[in-house]
Protein backbone atom coordinates (compact mmCIF):
# COMPACT_ATOMS: atom_id res chain seq x y z
CA UNK A 1 0.00 0.00 0.00
CA UNK A 2 1.40 3.72 -0.90
CA UNK A 3 0.88 6.29 1.04
CA UNK A 4 0.32 8.77 -2.28
CA UNK A 5 -3.21 9.28 -3.36
CA UNK A 6 -4.52 10.45 -6.82
CA UNK A 7 -6.95 13.79 -6.93
CA UNK A 8 -10.04 12.18 -6.65
CA UNK A 9 -10.09 8.89 -4.16
CA UNK A 10 -13.14 7.07 -2.74
CA UNK A 11 -13.26 6.68 0.85
CA UNK A 12 -14.48 3.55 3.03
CA UNK A 13 -15.11 4.14 6.74
CA UNK A 14 -16.91 1.09 8.85
CA UNK A 15 -17.45 0.69 12.36
CA UNK A 16 -17.98 -2.65 14.02
CA UNK A 17 -19.85 -3.31 16.88
CA UNK A 18 -19.50 -5.80 19.17
CA UNK A 19 -21.51 -7.53 21.31
CA UNK A 20 -21.31 -6.42 24.96
CA UNK A 21 -20.53 -9.58 26.05
CA UNK A 22 -17.42 -9.88 23.57
CA UNK A 23 -14.47 -11.00 25.44
CA UNK A 24 -11.05 -9.87 24.49
CA UNK A 25 -10.49 -12.90 22.74
CA UNK A 26 -13.49 -12.49 20.90
CA UNK A 27 -12.37 -8.78 20.14
CA UNK A 28 -8.99 -10.16 19.45
CA UNK A 29 -10.61 -12.12 16.66
CA UNK A 30 -12.05 -9.51 14.87
CA UNK A 31 -8.74 -7.63 14.66
CA UNK A 32 -7.48 -10.76 13.16
CA UNK A 33 -9.93 -10.34 10.40
CA UNK A 34 -8.90 -6.58 9.86
CA UNK A 35 -5.43 -7.28 9.28
CA UNK A 36 -6.69 -9.75 6.68
CA UNK A 37 -8.31 -7.19 4.51
CA UNK A 38 -5.53 -5.04 4.83
CA UNK A 39 -4.03 -7.55 2.13
CA UNK A 40 -6.41 -6.60 -0.57
CA UNK A 41 -4.43 -5.07 -3.79
CA UNK A 42 -6.72 -2.40 -4.55
CA UNK A 43 -6.78 -0.21 -1.25
CA UNK A 44 -4.34 2.31 -1.12
CA UNK A 45 -4.22 2.82 2.74
CA UNK A 46 -5.99 1.76 5.51
CA UNK A 47 -6.28 2.26 9.16
CA UNK A 48 -7.52 -0.04 12.06
CA UNK A 49 -8.73 2.17 14.93
CA UNK A 50 -10.37 2.11 18.40
CA UNK A 51 -11.90 5.31 19.59
CA UNK A 52 -9.99 8.29 20.62
CA UNK A 53 -10.24 9.21 24.09
CA UNK A 54 -12.01 12.01 23.69
CA UNK A 55 -15.10 13.68 25.40
CA UNK A 56 -16.79 16.23 23.44
CA UNK A 57 -20.62 15.54 23.54
CA UNK A 58 -20.53 14.93 19.45
CA UNK A 59 -17.93 12.14 19.42
CA UNK A 60 -19.70 8.47 18.86
CA UNK A 61 -17.22 6.07 20.54
CA UNK A 62 -19.28 3.13 21.34
CA UNK A 63 -17.94 1.17 18.52
CA UNK A 64 -15.10 -1.47 19.11
CA UNK A 65 -13.06 -0.96 15.78
CA UNK A 66 -13.23 1.49 12.64
CA UNK A 67 -11.86 0.20 9.71
CA UNK A 68 -11.25 3.32 7.23
CA UNK A 69 -9.81 2.60 3.72
CA UNK A 70 -9.08 4.71 0.91
CA UNK A 71 -8.83 3.49 -3.09
CA UNK A 72 -7.97 5.34 -5.89
CA UNK A 73 -11.73 5.07 -7.55
CA UNK A 74 -14.77 3.76 -7.01
CA UNK A 75 -13.97 1.13 -9.86
CA UNK A 76 -11.03 -0.12 -6.86
CA UNK A 77 -13.05 -0.21 -4.30
CA UNK A 78 -15.71 -2.54 -5.96
CA UNK A 79 -12.70 -4.88 -6.59
CA UNK A 80 -12.42 -4.95 -2.83
CA UNK A 81 -16.06 -6.04 -1.92
CA UNK A 82 -15.79 -8.76 -4.56
CA UNK A 83 -12.47 -9.87 -3.81
CA UNK A 84 -12.22 -13.50 -2.04
CA UNK A 85 -10.41 -11.94 0.72
CA UNK A 86 -13.36 -9.57 1.66
CA UNK A 87 -15.56 -12.58 0.87
CA UNK A 88 -13.51 -14.69 3.22
CA UNK A 89 -13.88 -11.98 6.25
CA UNK A 90 -17.72 -11.56 6.05
CA UNK A 91 -17.68 -15.48 6.24
CA UNK A 92 -15.29 -15.81 8.63
CA UNK A 93 -16.15 -13.34 11.25
CA UNK A 94 -19.44 -11.74 10.88
CA UNK A 95 -20.24 -13.93 14.61
CA UNK A 96 -17.49 -10.81 15.93
CA UNK A 97 -19.74 -7.75 15.50
CA UNK A 98 -23.46 -7.28 16.03
CA UNK A 99 -23.91 -4.06 14.22
CA UNK A 100 -22.22 -2.68 11.23
CA UNK A 101 -22.09 1.06 10.06
CA UNK A 102 -20.66 1.79 6.68
CA UNK A 103 -19.82 5.67 5.19
CA UNK A 104 -18.52 5.90 2.16
CA UNK A 105 -17.98 8.99 0.13
CA UNK A 106 -15.78 9.97 -2.76
CA UNK A 107 -14.42 13.71 -3.68
CA UNK A 108 -11.04 15.31 -4.12
CA UNK A 109 -7.83 15.04 -2.42
CA UNK A 110 -7.12 18.49 -0.68
CA UNK A 111 -3.74 19.43 -0.39
CA UNK A 112 -2.99 21.75 2.88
Amino acid sequence: MSASFPTECFVHHVLFYTPASASEADKARLLEGLHLLKTIPSIKLAHIGTPAPTTREVIERTYTYSWLCFFDSAEEEEHYQQHPIHDEFRNTYASCWEKVVIYDSIGSKEER
